[in-house]
């Protein structure tokens, strides 16, 4: 009889070992779900704060190449001013009696 009593109580403590076992493997596993979700997440909200980063340097480089058409028109009417000056210039040279 004491023998059926301790192997009662070996086959229980297995039982409970196994079941903490797994109960811990399970315990385990349900934190590397959520690690790896948060993981995810963190990744989603970097990929948004990358495309928000890109757009707004798109819309700088965008702002930077109006701009730099902007400047080369005033260059060219700047230009195109200095030589109706000149012309000017050469046209009152002409005329002045006094430059012959």
């Amino acid at each position: 009889m004491t023998i059926v009593i301790v192997l009662v109580i070996v086959a229980a403590l297995v039982i409970v070992g196994v079941i903490v076992a797994r109960s811990t493997a399970d315990r385990r596993v349900n934190e590397r779900r959520q690690r790896a979700q948060e993981t995810r997440e963190t990744a989603h909200a970097r990929e948004i704060e990358a495309d928000r980063q890109k757009a707004a340097a798109d819309e700088r480089a965008s702002r930077a190449r109006r701009e730099q058409i902007a400047a080369q028109q005033e260059t060219e009417r700047a230009e195109k001013q200095r030589e109706a000056a000149h012309d000017l210039r050469t046209q009152a040279d002409d005329l002045d009696p006094d430059r012959e």
